[in-house]
């Protein structure tokens, strides 16, 4: 059975980290390549916050006694698989893994316009998990 403090806490770390996002993200892409300080603070946080939606999947999976997935986007497949989340948001969210896999380790240096995109558009995907998450813990049998 999954922890719900543990679940509460990384859903709070999410959305924490969704809200640096959007105060540190300038307005538009341009601006945000320029400004490598912006850059760093928007990149790391939307990486943390896949990060933190990741734990949550790998904890999900391991107290549901799923098999364990190969890969991030494999969990948040795993989770679709399972009914947690939408198609649609597992497919979203293994986008987001490919990002966060850039930011941390570095592959051919960050994009500037697709952090831009994923600080506008991506972080309702982010919303939407968190939402779906919470709406599949709150069902009363599972």
């Amino acid at each position: 059975m999954p922890r719900a403090d543990l679940v509460a806490s990384r859903l709070a770390d999410v959305a924490d980290r969704i809200e640096r996002v959007r105060t540190r993200c300038p307005v538009d892409a341009d601006t945000l390549a320029r400004d490598r300080d912006a850059l760093d603070l928007v990149s790391l946080n939307l990486m943390l916050a896949v990060q933190a939606a990741a734990d949550i999947a790998s904890h999900l999976i391991a107290t549901e006694g799923w098999p364990a997935a190969g890969s991030l986007a494999a969990s948040f497949a795993r989770l679709r698989d399972h009914g947690v989340i939408r198609a649609e948001t597992a497919a979203a969210m293994g986008r987001a893994a490919g990002l966060r896999n850039v930011v941390a380790h570095g592959y051919a240096g960050v994009d500037a316009v697709a952090v831009f995109v994923a600080a506008t558009e991506g972080v309702r995907d982010l919303e939407a998990f968190c939402a779906e998450i919470a709406r599949w813990l709150a069902q009363p049998a599972r």
